[in-house]
């Protein structure tokens, strides 16, 4: 095909993708990396203008425009790769002393000292290290579970090794330099036009979710809700029994909240609430389940526990919420809790548990409160 044409094919592509992208982005701000993707599309279309100005008006600022829209691409598509997967974005300040003496390199063999090898170097080994890069940031250590993140690292890092290898390719194929440059201009095509999809699956991965979160989270805590730790639990007394181990399952109640938003107010209750969260989440262990069952009603199931450590737990985590106070802005509010422990029988239902859990819990209550009352049925069958 005709290269002109291949670049103005792709940037249409580039312009399309990028406004894609900014109407995406204008709508879901928090979606890390989806900023840099449209910078990257934008530039990528300013790189294709470039080449496009190049016959009609040589000189540096086309080269610039051409040769500096490219690298910025890539630059900008391995900025968002690592945004997207958590990682810490590169050092401006080194990158851009870099990206800055590859371009006057580019310029100087393009104005002063016009050489087409070296300048194929330089405009295929910049972009293809940051498409390797990109590719890199964004491989997960999960791969089953992040089917878009790998296939995002599979496009980039081939594109990388496609660009290194391009000069190599000019190289076999200097006698025809037409079709090799046509070759590279759709393999570039087909390669930024899947990973826009690609792109656009990862915001698809990250909304999905966010949403996953908000359908299982407690808004206010942050801690699985009623529905999603019944879920949890029925998965975990399965994977119990399966052992032949007794799930345990502690129950906590704040003594006296009522009183807590009567005298201090609701706003105070929300404190106390998330303060009770955070002194609880720090008393557990990795792998142990809390989730808020409604109102100051919490519930925890702790994998691979025994009863003796689930009590220990529960007095632990008793202990601590009376020893810490919760600072507000009206001032400390003193906090107990009553624990309710109990074992799951094998075969029961979810609910079943913690119905026994709570009445664990009511005993201690009834006891006086602030304590731990166990309440572990026979093996076979409920107390």
């Amino acid at each position: 095909m005709h290269v002109p044409t291949l670049f103005v094919l792709a940037a249409l592509l580039m312009g399309i993708m990028a406004a894609v992208f900014q109407a995406v982005w204008r709508f879901n701000r928090d979606i890390p990396g989806l900023k840099a993707w449209t910078l990257a599309y934008a530039f990528g279309f300013l790189g294709c203008v470039g080449f496009l100005l190049r016959p009609q008006a040589p000189g540096p600022v086309s080269v610039l425009l051409a040769q500096g829209g490219i690298l910025l691409m890539a630059y900008q598509c391995m900025q968002g790769c690592r945004a997207y997967a958590g990682r810490p974005l590169a050092r401006l300040h080194g990158v851009w002393l870099l990206m800055a003496a590859w371009l006057l390199l580019a310029l100087y063999f393009t104005v002063v000292q016009p050489d087409l090898r070296v300048r194929m170097v330089l405009a295929s080994v910049g972009p293809g290290v940051f498409f390797l890069l990109s590719a890199r940031a964004m491989w997960p250590h999960d791969v089953r579970a992040y089917p878009a993140r790998r296939l995002t690292a599979w496009v980039c890092g081939g594109h990388g090794v496609f660009l290194l290898l391009r000069p190599l390719l000019f190289h076999a194929g200097s006698t025809h330099i037409e079709m090799v440059s046509s070759v590279v201009m759709i393999e570039s095509i087909v390669v930024l036009n899947i990973l826009g999809f690609c792109i656009l699956m990862l915001v698809n991965e990250h909304v999905n979710a966010a949403l996953r979160r908000l359908a299982e989270s407690d808004s206010l805590t942050g801690v699985f809700n009623h529905r999603a730790f019944l879920t949890l639990l029925g998965k975990a007394m399965s994977v119990e029994a399966r052992v032949d181990r007794r799930l345990p399952v502690l129950l906590v109640d704040l003594d006296h909240f009522k009183q807590v938003n009567d005298r201090w107010g609701h706003q105070v209750g929300d404190e106390v609430l998330r303060h009770f969260v955070t002194v609880t989440q720090a008393c557990l262990r990795n792998g142990d389940v809390l989730g808020r069952l409604g109102g100051e009603e919490f519930a925890v199931f702790l994998p691979l526990a025994s009863e003796s450590v689930a009590s220990r737990v529960a007095e632990r985590l008793r202990a601590r919420v009376e020893a810490q106070p919760c600072q507000t802005a009206r001032g400390p509010v003193s906090l107990s809790v009553s624990i309710g422990v109990t074992l799951c029988v094998p075969d029961e239902a979810p609910e079943a548990a913690l119905g026994r859990a709570d009445r664990a819990m009511y005993r201690a209550k009834g006891a006086g409160r602030n304590r731990v009352e166990i309440w572990v049925p026979p093996v076979s069958g409920m107390a």
